[in-house]
């Protein structure tokens, strides 16, 4: 008998009516199955099994797949493909053999934590601001939540502060398949239209929503929600949020950091804020008191410059970009010609600045690129960039150039 590919197997399911049974609907906290293999179909280096019955949850509605164990094979990625559940392993399984499945519950149990902060999130949101999730990503960092509209520092305080109080209440969250009729009458949140049998989860008195995905039975389970970040993004707003174990790790971490800080500032952490106030001042200062210091330097380095020079070239160990353009500009006056100061070395290459108060050093620049493998550009007055080369050369080529024909 030919093994039937999970292609085949799809279609003969649809026309008889038959999907893989999901367990995971029925009993959400059970961690082991059994189950029979239904097709085995390998794909590159990995395998695609169809089982007549899975606890495995697939990948879809912005909740990631489950992952664990058939037998000793493990379980990669779950994906649904018309009725079909896919599970993707590492090696072969036979068909028509037996199996026992086990999910790894640690991962299941967080991704229903953040799956059902989330729906308290959305559901406040719309209530209160009348705004819809357009967005929905549950990676593995954080939850992301697209809204389509703005909201403020003081509305994010707000939601969670309410979310959190679902939390507290630790409500029963309710699952149901209505009929058309009781569907039609019903005031719920969904981002596509619907057909079919709709599965509508419900946390009484905060959402109800049309969802495929898995839950904690009671909004107590969630442990805490915590909203993370809020930017605006597409004309809207991606809120960023944690829920249960990964909000309690989040904060763990961010005390770690937070106290490593107070460490470094000799400061309490709930006085870190002002102590990082007043290091930037002091650092703010010193540097102002630095520039001043720099410009005076290459302002007596300019009085040594015999006036009437036609081109300067003058090469400056360890200068920034911004060193660079206010020396060169300062020594434009002292010249008739181009003013150029490069740092760097022959080994590395050369940032450069380029000045003149009469030529158009946007030729000579191009000229020197080209000479010395470089790149850059500017204005008339001043250009920047950086080249490659001996300094001796590059010394040579900036102070006999010819410019204007002089």
């Amino acid at each position: 008998m030919k093994t039937k590919s999970i292609e085949d197997f799809r279609k003969a399911g649809n026309k008889m009516n038959q999907e893989t049974e999901k367990l995971y609907y029925q009993k959400t906290y059970s961690r082991t199955f059994s189950a029979k293999v239904l097709s085995c179909e390998k794909r590159g280096d990995q395998f695609c099994v169809v089982l007549d019955r899975t606890l495995f949850y697939p990948e879809g509605g912005g909740q990631p797949a489950d992952i664990g164990v058939l037998n000793t094979v493990n379980v990669l990625d779950v994906h649904e493909h018309g009725g079909c559940i896919v599970h993707t392993t590492d090696k072969p399984l036979s068909v028509g053999s037996a199996v026992t499945g086990g999910i790894n519950w640690p991962h299941r149990f967080s991704l229903m934590q953040q799956h059902s902060g989330e729906h308290i999130v959305s559901g406040i949101v719309n209530r209160l601001f009348g705004l819809d999730n357009v967005g929905f990503h549950m990676g593995s960092k954080a939850v992301t939540v697209d809204f389509n509209g703005e909201l403020g520092q003081n509305d994010i305080l707000l939601v969670e502060t309410l979310a959190n109080e679902a939390v507290y209440r630790n409500v029963a969250i309710e699952v149901s398949y209505p009929d058309e009729k009781e569907l039609a009458a019903l005031r719920y949140r969904s981002k596509k239209e619907l057909t079919g049998e709709v599965r509508i989860v419900t946390i009484p008195g905060f959402d109800v929503c049309a969802c495929c995905g898995t839950h904690v039975a009671k909004t107590g389970e969630i442990g805490i929600i915590k909203l993370i970040s809020a930017q605006r993004y597409k004309g809207g707003t991606r809120v960023g949020l944690l829920c249960g174990k990964k909000a309690v790790e989040d904060y763990n971490e961010k005390e770690a950091s937070v106290g490593s800080v107070s460490v470094l500032l000799s400061a309490k952490p709930d006085q870190i804020q002002e102590a990082v106030e007043h290091l930037l001042e002091e650092t703010n200062a010193l540097r102002q008191k630095l520039i001043s210091l720099k410009n005076q330097i290459f302002a007596s380095k300019c009085e040594q410059v015999p006036e009437g020079s036609v081109n300067i070239c003058m090469f400056e160990p360890d200068l920034e970009p911004a060193d660079l353009r206010a020396f060169c500009l300062l020594l434009c006056d002292r010249c008739s010609g181009i003013a150029a100061v490069l740092s760097g070395d022959d080994a590395t290459g050369y940032q450069y600045a380029m000045a003149s108060v009469k030529e158009d050093v946007r030729t000579f620049g191009k000229e020197l690129n080209h000479a010395f493998h470089g790149r850059g550009g500017g204005s008339r007055e001043l250009v920047q960039g950086t080249v490659s080369g001996l300094r001796q050369e590059i010394m040579q080529f900036i102070e006999n150039y010819n410019c204007g024909g002089i």
